[in-house]
């Protein structure tokens, strides 16, 4: 799908979104809060509107015929919860063999609610020394984009998520489904 069709499509649903440009050709992107499959549609709308072809993780349940050549050919990768560490190690592999790539990962790791967020974007980027961004689909005010300035990692993986989990709660984003969507 060419941008401004993405573009279009995205603002006729009623969204609008910022362009970021970051200085870096790899990342990993979050996207919160993860509270609906809609929220791949609007996120991948967004990202084919700012013309960027990041990929993003989905359960490989998912990959049945046939959505799953769909999905592989939205940029989506599926990831084997019962072996993760062998689809981390993957993703990260891929990351540090390719120019450009970009992750887009939700740190919920479902869309029930949850407090207790899941660390896998921090192994990912401190294994590829890449940056992570805090990515955003606000139902409530319909914004969906990521910040250009990329949030500081430290060596501990736990602390740094906590401190995400309460930069992400003073936005006061808005899920598809509120009632699924808790910081803490």
């Amino acid at each position: 799908m060419r941008p401004k069709t993405a573009h279009w499509l995205l603002t006729r649903m009623g969204w609008s979104h910022n362009n970021p440009n970051p200085e870096t050709r790899k990342g990993v992107i979050l996207g919160v809060p993860h509270t609906s499959m809609m929220d791949f549609v609007v996120s991948w709308l967004f990202a084919r509107s700012i013309d960027s072809q990041i990929k993003v993780m989905i359960k490989k349940e998912f990959f049945f015929w046939p959505l799953g050549p769909i999905l592989r050919g939205m940029g989506a990768l599926p990831l084997d919860r019962a072996n993760s560490t062998a689809s981390m190690k993957g993703i990260i592999d891929a990351m540090k063999d390719a120019e450009n790539f970009y992750i887009a990962i939700c740190p919920e790791g479902t869309r029930k609610p949850i407090g207790k967020w899941k660390t896998g974007y921090h192994l990912i980027a401190r294994s590829v020394g890449c940056p992570v961004y805090m990515g955003y689909f606000d139902w409530g005010k319909k914004q969906v984009g990521f910040d250009e300035v990329p949030f500081e990692l430290t060596d501990n993986a736990r602390k740094d998520t906590e401190r995400l989990q309460q930069a992400y709660e003073d936005r006061k984003l808005v899920g598809k489904h509120p009632e699924k969507y808790i910081t803490r």
